[in-house]
């Protein structure tokens, strides 16, 4: 089972993600930061292309649209399903920064049944 936020964890959940439907205009590139993690900070990114998920990589993504920044703690409460992603936002525990308008255009991705069906499917294969 891949270690939360491990390129294998990333690489697990890319081909998990495949099956997602195209959603044309769900387009972004996203930069994550999550701090304070049993190993120190951890920098990934995603490209989706019409609401599938095309790159997720450990690293820095310098052109990235959005980046988003999380504790550790909270970033593993929303992977498990404990804390909501917008509630996070909303309650100041994931900072974000870039473009909101494009973030915001993610937001019915996010609510489907297939992208919650598909975090049921990550949290089954990730180590904490």
């Amino acid at each position: 089972m891949p270690k939360y936020l491990s390129q294998e964890w990333l690489d697990k959940a890319r081909v998990l993600a495949q099956d997602q439907p195209e959603r044309p205009g769900a387009s972004a590139t996203m930069q994550f930061v999550v701090t304070g993690g049993p190993d120190g900070d951890v920098k990934y990114y995603w490209v989706l292309h019409n609401g599938v998920l095309t790159e997720s990589n450990l690293g820095e993504l310098p052109d990235a649209e959005v980046t988003l920044t999380t504790a550790y703690s909270d970033s593993v409460a929303i992977q498990k399903g404990d804390l909501d992603a917008n509630a996070a936002f909303m309650q100041g525990k994931t900072k974000v920064t870039g473009n909101m308008a494009k973030l915001m255009q993610l937001m019915p991705l996010t609510m489907s049944p297939e992208y919650r069906a598909l975090q049921d499917q990550v949290r089954a294969i990730t180590e904490y």
